[in-house]
């Protein structure tokens, strides 16, 4: 038969030959369709850089070829992307992780003896003393005994081991590693993961992919976001009837909301966690981003040793901590880490057994976290200009985060809680009901079609609450803090003129027609 098959094809004319093939292309189905996608793929949804986001994209696009908008330019305040918004970079980081890609500079008398110092360190800690060469699938030690120095300083003494520290690409890197260990059981023994409401989709996102059951738990928005303990006994028991609630995520200071959490506040959660054996999930990656001078960051480590050897010594906690924010913002580097604290050795062999799947966190982004963590001391030749760069950056970022705020509120129909912290304001906005009963017959969310309208008319593109998730019946949108003052000053000027105008539209569409 094959010898038919072969003699019969051998002897075809060639334009024949070339229909079948043709024929055969045609007919040939396509081994991945959205029918045979994962569907947990399908069930990602990422707001921040969602359907917004490619509509400005595409609006920024047509500007560049010459076609006439009512704005010049789009302003992006979707996302928490410092330097694109124009922050720059810390100069001290810069050169020390220039010194690692390019060792010959050491020779340089253009850096300063302290960058040096740190190069030399951490490529003594590399392959071949290489940047560019894969490192421990933990990190470079040197450099996670640099991040354990720093925790311990940063905690006023309480002691951390370095070999709890893992570096990690970005902090996002971290998260989904720990869920992965975390997630398993079907039916009501399938893990349940609580978050924060509204939360950064991050978390709905990674739940979505690995098939844990997302548990709500809300903020309370009348007292600036605060976290209510029995608003999580609350949102525990009631998962209890459809799964197995055992992960508790927080994120502080927040995101999108801006709360910085009291001491007291963070004591009670961990006690909870503590009662019902839940694994404490600490997204600290706005650690630095503190502007209220009634708030101050707490490590929800150094409140779990105040608590005594009871709670330290059994509560499972891993805290979670990023370049990408903070005063430095290099989000392009994609550094971070994890400290895992009170996790069974075994199954720490099986977090680095996972972790090696991936080889390796970027090393330059683990030179750059090595920054973050052993900046430039009184004393030391950068120390004055690091010094100066850095509280340069906050005071902006804290002066930006009041403007936000006093602006917002003077609008008609909006109200924006303190932006005590992070880089975000998450304003509530009124819809009236004739944009809302529009939004449904376009079948997408109230807030969806208030961002949409805004970034047609203004250019300015945010975020709409209904991606971070919030109470029903509430709407709101995120928009980042990060833009030059004067920018963001003209961003919440035409924010505010679209609001009212909104507003005043909707509320001819209400009256009776005379």
């Amino acid at each position: 038969v094959f010898g038919r098959i072969v003699g019969s094809a051998a002897t075809a004319e060639p334009a024949e030959n070339g229909n079948a093939l043709s024929s055969a292309s045609a007919a040939r189905e396509r081994s991945l369709t959205m029918e045979t996608l994962n569907p947990n793929v399908k069930a990602v949804e990422y707001a921040v850089r969602g359907p917004i986001v490619l509509k400005a994209v595409e609006i920024e696009k047509g500007l560049q070829q010459g076609m006439k908008r009512p704005f010049e330019e789009v302003i992006k305040a979707n996302i928490g992307d410092a330097h694109a918004m124009g922050q720059q970079p810390i100069t001290f980081l810069r050169q020390v992780v220039a010194l690692c890609t390019c060792p010959e500079l050491l020779e340089s008398p253009a850096f300063p003896e302290d960058a040096k110092i740190r190069a030399r360190r951490i490529l003594q800690g590399c392959g071949g003393k290489s940047l560019g060469s894969y490192s421990d699938s933990q990190g470079v030690d040197c450099i996670r005994k640099d991040i354990a120095a720093y925790l311990e300083r940063r905690d006023q003494g309480v002691p951390a081991n370095w070999e709890d520290i893992y570096l990690t690409t970005g902090a996002s890197d971290g998260i989904m590693s720990i869920l992965k260990l975390l997630v398993s059981g079907q039916g009501l023994s399938r893990t349940g993961v609580m978050i924060p409401i509204p939360q950064y989709p991050l978390y709905s996102a990674a739940i979505s992919e690995l098939e844990a059951v997302q548990v709500n738990y809300y903020l309370d928005e009348e007292h600036c976001w605060a976290l209510d303990v029995n608003e999580l006994r609350r949102a525990y028991w009631e998962a209890k009837r459809y799964c197995n609630p055992k992960v508790l995520c927080i994120i502080n200071p927040g995101n999108p909301t801006g709360q910085v959490q009291s001491r007291k506040c963070i004591e009670d959660v961990l006690h909870f966690a503590y009662e019902e054996k839940l694994f404490v999930m600490s997204d600290e990656v706005y650690q630095d981003n503190v502007y209220s001078p009634d708030c101050q960051f707490h490590s929800f480590k150094k409140v779990l040793y105040e608590m005594g050897p009871e709670y330290f010594d059994s509560v499972e906690l891993t805290s979670f901590h990023s370049t990408s924010k903070g005063y430095t913002g290099e989000c392009g580097f994609r550094g971070g880490y994890m400290e895992v604290i009170n996790m069974a050795a075994e199954v720490k062999a099986q977090l680095v057994k996972l972790l090696s799947v991936r080889l390796c966190p970027p090393v330059s982004g683990q030179a750059a976290m090595d920054v973050v963590v052993n900046p430039p001391q009184q004393g030391e030749p950068s120390y004055p200009q690091f010094l100066k760069e850095k509280m340069l950056v906050l005071s902006a970022l804290a002066e930006k985060a009041k403007m936000t705020e006093e602006i917002l509120n003077k609008v008609p129909g909006i109200k924006c809680n303190p932006v005590q912290g992070a880089m975000y304001a998450f304003p509530r906005i009124f819809i009236p009901p004739q944009a809302i009963e529009e939004a449904k017959a376009l079948g997408m969310p109230p807030d969806m079609l208030y961002c949409l309208r805004l970034l047609e008319e203004t250019g300015i593109c945010i975020v709409p609450g209904s991606g971070f998730g919030q109470k029903e019946g509430t709407y709101h949108f995120r928009m980042t803090i990060l833009p030059p003052t004067e920018k963001l000053k003209v961003l919440l000027e035409k924010l505010s003129a679209f609001h009212i105008k909104f507003l005043e539209e909707y509320a001819a569409l209400q009256e009776p027609s005379r």
